[in-house]
């Protein structure tokens, strides 16, 4: 599956299909989340909520594939994430597009 975050197939005609999305909250261990708080005293990158929101990703942009492959999609174009806080230490990501056809 391609998948671009510009709305053409550089080169091809697009048959657009409709959109797709993908979508998971994620969140981590209470362990994690204790020794992220703690980093919030020294600053830096908590490394434990990227490696969440990375995997978080990861999950969401399969789910969208997954469902333009269901539609008979070849590629997904416009491809966007968003990303928001549900609660304290879980978030939501997700990611979407329009599925199309290549001609």
């Amino acid at each position: 599956m391609l998948l671009l975050n510009i709305d053409y197939v550089p080169g091809k005609e697009v048959e657009p299909l409709g959109l797709v999305k993908g979508t998971v909250v994620q969140s981590k261990n209470v362990g994690k989340d204790f020794m992220a708080g703690m980093k919030t005293l020294v600053g830096g990158e908590i490394t434990g909520y990227t490696e969440m929101l990375t995997e978080a990703r990861q999950i969401a942009t399969k789910r969208m594939v997954d469902e333009a492959t269901a539609m008979g999609a070849d590629a997904i174009i416009n491809i966007r994430f968003g990303s928001s806080a549900v609660m304290q230490g879980a978030a939501e990501v997700i990611a979407y597009g329009t599925a199309v056809k290549l001609k």
